[in-house]
């Protein structure tokens, strides 16, 4: 029981820091990491674009066999010819840590992500079978707007580059909003208060019957 305990609270402490490193990135706290994975996801981002997800996969790992392969054989040959006897090169450096660190996956974890899968997947359904049975006239109408809007958006753009702008966007929003916080919260606002009163205004033009209630 005390062991079953510990890989909970392990797994949840997993969830939280990478929870709590991906809101590091996306912030730009540390700007040389958040840099380096805005780089990298848009590097691969732009690869899949041009090239199929194997190819990509494989240049990428071939790369890093070639880099860590070409300095594991240079560091050999240094410590042959020093006769010295340092080890595996990569213990002396910042790879020392992701050396010994349990990347093993515990059965706890699984349960844990399958269950928060669930959750979302049944209510994902919920409210799929709510707006396609037209239970509230309005939330489908917002749906029939969005779909109709993105039919556009799929003529335009593919899977990928809307891939690539999310990436964009979801590393530079934040800097942007940081910058401009009060000016960005005003408009919002404004937005909110005109599409509530626009809603409210169909609403009201809507048969009785069909009129959301308030009281359910």
């Amino acid at each position: 029981m005390a062991d079953s305990s510990s890989s909970s609270n392990n797994s949840s402490s997993s969830l939280r820091d990478l929870t709590h490193t991906a809101s590091q990135l996306v912030h730009w706290r540390e700007p040389k990491k958040s840099a380096a994975a805005f780089g990298l996801s848009l590097l691969v981002l732009l690869s899949l674009a041009t090239l199929s997800v194997i190819s990509v996969v494989s240049y990428l790992l071939l790369a890093c066999l070639c880099v860590t392969i070409t300095f594991r054989v240079y560091k050999s040959v240094i410590q042959a010819v020093q006769k010295s006897d340092e080890g595996h090169p990569f213990r002396a450096l910042v790879f020392r840590s992701l050396l010994e660190r349990d990347i093993s996956v515990s059965s706890e974890s699984v349960r844990q992500l399958a269950d928060q899968f669930l959750i979302h997947l049944n209510w994902f359904s919920n409210q799929t079978r709510r707006l396609l049975l037209v239970e509230d006239l309005v939330d489908s109408l917002k749906l029939a707007a969005v779909t109709w809007v993105m039919t556009y958006v799929g003529a335009v753009f593919n899977g990928v580059t809307i891939l690539i702008l999310a990436d964009i966007i979801f590393f530079t929003t934040p800097l942007i909003y940081q910058k401009k916080k009060a000016q960005i919260d005003r408009h919002v606002e404004a937005v909110r208060l005109k599409l509530e009163e626009t809603l409210q205004s169909l609403q009201d033009k809507l048969p009785g019957a069909v009129k959301k209630t308030k009281v359910e």
